[in-house]
């Protein structure tokens, strides 16, 4: 089987984590987040990934060198010159996509994070017997989105409603896709969009399907759902009783800890904290709903909470990051210094305070 992973473009809402690595290698839970989707298409039995991409392929390809040997699968890149929106690197991709099995093949958004139940969706798409199978998830909030309706018992989808301002339903596209090659013939080579223009025609010959999609789901492309999305994970490995989670006096609720990392005496680490390789975290720090990415250094008796912390940073003795602070990478925070929501590119030095939230160049 192949997948077809939609990656785009420059990932500017995650900056300043984009402006030094493309998004698709930005960490979430210690890992890229591109990897915690390979790892489960391996595990389903996928021997191809293609990435659509349309910036900096060479150093998503470099990267994935690594892994493409350790996981044995093939990763391949399908570079737009033009952004061609979610459908149109389908037909890019096309001859990657096809063989002569005639096996249908995945596509997933490069921001969903879940527990992907794609063994699951096999089975669904296979009993169907329709075109195309999408995954949905429920929300709280559907305004927001492209709302799917769909026949409770079959699945069969009936239409879709693009931010609907009255209630409708409470089901989303959840950016997981399983198609039969025939999709392709319904796609052109220019931009446009799957969920706009492809999917509602095949509903209307009764042949998309949608599988609600079972656990947690979160489009983790933006700072405030990133962090929800690291609770929401954390919380599922939690259910699934994971030995990756750490223990301890010093951990509270579920907690990520890289081996590698070391933790002095006297903190008190959770809930929903990612802590990265080669991290040092000095005693008497509080950390909570945080990322901490690789090579980090957090001095004594520092609190950080609801922040992501870039790779190599620094955070001086008794500072105070709290509110969606995003350090870059290699940024330096001087003790005693107060952020509340500083967005700080990369390699920058902080000697006073952020007082309220702001870009700092």
């Amino acid at each position: 089987m192949k997948a077809l992973i939609l990656v785009g473009g420059f990932g500017t809402r995650l900056r300043p984590l984009t402006l030094s690595v493309p998004k698709p290698l930005v960490d979430f839970a210690n890992k890229p987040m591109i990897l915690h989707q390979i790892e489960a298409l391996k595990a389903i039995g996928v021997t191809e990934v293609v990435l659509a991409i349309n910036y900096q392929p060479e150093v998503m390809l470099n990267f994935l060198k690594e892994y493409e040997k350790r996981l044995e699968i093939k990763i391949t890149c399908s570079q737009e010159t033009e952004p061609l929106g979610t459908a149109g690197p389908l037909a890019l991709a096309r001859d990657k996509l096809i063989d002569d099995s005639g096996a249908p093949f995945f596509v997933l958004n490069s921001d969903v994070i879940s527990e992907y139940p794609l063994k699951q969706m096999i089975e669904f798409h296979k009993g169907h017997g329709g075109e195309a199978s999408i995954m949905v998830t429920k929300v709280d909030e559907p305004s927001k989105y492209g709302v799917v309706l769909m026949e409770e018992t079959s699945g069969k989808v009936e239409k879709f409603v693009e931010k609907p301002k009255i209630f409708v339903g409470n089901k989303i596209n959840a950016g997981i896709y399983l198609l039969n090659p025939s999709v392709l013939d319904r796609i052109e080579l220019r931009p446009t969009s799957i969920e706009k223009e492809v999917f509602p025609k095949i509903a209307a010959e009764n042949k998309l399907f949608a599988m609600v999609l079972p656990g947690f789901w979160m489009d983790i492309g933006q700072p405030k759902d990133y962090v929800t999305g690291l609770r929401l994970y954390l919380d599922s490995l939690r259910k699934m009783s994971s030995p990756k989670l750490a223990t301890g006096p010093n951990i509270v609720g579920n907690v990520l800890v890289d081996e590698s990392a070391v933790i002095g005496e006297g903190c008190l680490i959770g809930p929903d904290v990612a802590i990265g390789p080669g991290c040092i975290i000095d005693s008497g720090v509080r950390l909570s709903r945080c990322t901490v990415m690789r090579g980090v250094r957090i001095k004594k008796h520092a609190c950080i909470s609801s922040s992501i912390i870039g790779w190599h940073s620094t955070v001086g003795r008794w500072a105070r990051i709290e509110n969606m602070t995003i350090l870059g990478e290699d940024v330096h925070v001087s003790d005693e210094v107060y952020s509340n929501g500083g967005v700080v590119l990369p390699h920058k030095e902080i000697k006073s305070s952020i007082l309220k939230p702001e870009i700092v160049m």
